[in-house]
């Protein structure tokens, strides 16, 4: 039986009425109150499209496709090869409307969505990009998220780990292999000879922040047991935009630890990694190696060229679209991992001779 925007008032401790300014926005609400009255909405499932309500099994071609940016090529590529996969040409399927919610990272901005997406009766989701690793916010995306399957809505997590949600639903996963990615890359400047090999990570508390560590770290490891804690403290965390990468190379220079190489979350980051060791007047390779991660478009026109690790975005958004729509079975536990592949380009070259390292 349908939730009442009564009950959601009882359970919050508020009015029918305030419960109501919530949900239609444009109203001022303490900002206590409006939390009391969200937790309701969750916790009880209620749905504030009056006609979703009464239709709440059906769904339309709407598909929505959460993304942390959609100006970063990164999803952008994911997003575009999803939308095209959509509507395969020669097949006779209708044309799915894909709907792309900016979240900017924000994990309240992924409920906010989902709940959208459910009062707008969505045919599929797809949640992109890396999870945030809280137990709060775990818990409340997958009980939506289970909410949502279990009334026949399909959802795709594509570039973040599983939820915990019953194997019965239909929900899939479609993982990449951020920690090999990164272990062939850290293996890759070790074969040149790199010792003190700085690392510019992502976001703390993020699921692909903590995978690409883990897999630097993992080399290194592997290597020789004292260089992680060697390098230690030439790991920086930072965001993933280029400004991030450039901030933290002028950290890195300004403690003065020397290192002849530095590994960047993701490309755009290396970029700003780039700019401020240029301007620093640091040669790259010469002087430093730079290393991304991703391979955007742009990584074989820098100057120089960009090693990096390729993350096959093109194919995971069309794989995500057979699976959102239903033209590919799950796999076995529900759970798809790509390969990622090591592309050695000229920004990587053997450190300079001891005693010039930056």
């Amino acid at each position: 039986m349908a939730v009442t925007l009564a009950e959601v008032a009882a359970h919050a401790g508020v009015s029918p009425a305030t419960v109501s300014r919530v949900l239609n926005g444009g109203y001022p609400v303490a900002g206590g109150t409006r939390t009391r009255v969200e937790q309701a909405v969750e916790e009880l499932g209620y749905i504030a499209n009056g006609p979703a309500r009464a239709l709440a099994a059906a769904t339309s071609d709407l598909v929505g496709v959460l993304v942390h940016d959609v100006a970063d090529s990164f999803f952008g590529i994911l997003a575009g090869s999803l939308q095209s996969a959509l509507a395969p040409s020669g097949q006779g399927d209708g044309r799915r409307l894909a709907v792309v919610c900016n979240t900017e990272g924000q994990p309240a901005a992924e409920l906010a969505y989902l709940a959208l997406l459910e009062g707008q009766r969505a045919g599929g989701v797809v949640l992109t990009g890396g999870a945030a690793e809280n137990q709060e916010h775990t818990t409340a995306l997958a009980a939506r998220v289970a909410r949502m399957a279990a009334t026949g809505v399909p959802v795709v997590l594509c570039g973040r780990p599983p939820l915990p949600v019953p194997a019965e639903l239909p929900v899939a996963t479609v993982m990449f292999d951020d920690h090999g990615g990164a272990f062939r890359l850290a293996e890759h400047l070790l074969a040149l000879g790199h010792r003190r090999i700085a690392y510019v990570a992502g976001p703390p508390g993020l699921s692909t922040t903590r995978e690409r560590l883990a897999g630097h770290r993992a080399a290194l490891l592997r290597h020789d047991p004292g260089l992680p804690e060697a390098c230690a403290d030439l790991t920086v965390h930072a965001g993933f935009e280029r400004s991030a990468g450039y901030d933290a190379t002028r950290e890195l220079l300004r403690r003065g630890a020397p290192f002849t190489a530095i590994a960047a979350a993701n490309d755009t980051v290396a970029t700003g990694v780039a700019a401020a060791l240029r301007e620093a007047g640091i040669r790259i390779p010469e002087d430093v190696s730079v290393a991304g991660f991703d391979d955007l478009p742009f990584c074989a026109d820098t100057a120089p060229a960009l090693t990096t690790v390729r993350v096959p975005l093109r194919e995971a958004g069309a794989l995500a679209a057979q699976l959102v729509t239903g033209r590919r079975p799950l796999p076995p536990g529900g759970i798809t991992t790509l390969p990622t592949e090591l592309m050695v380009r000229a920004s990587t070259a053997p450190p300079p001779t001891e005693g010039s390292a930056r």
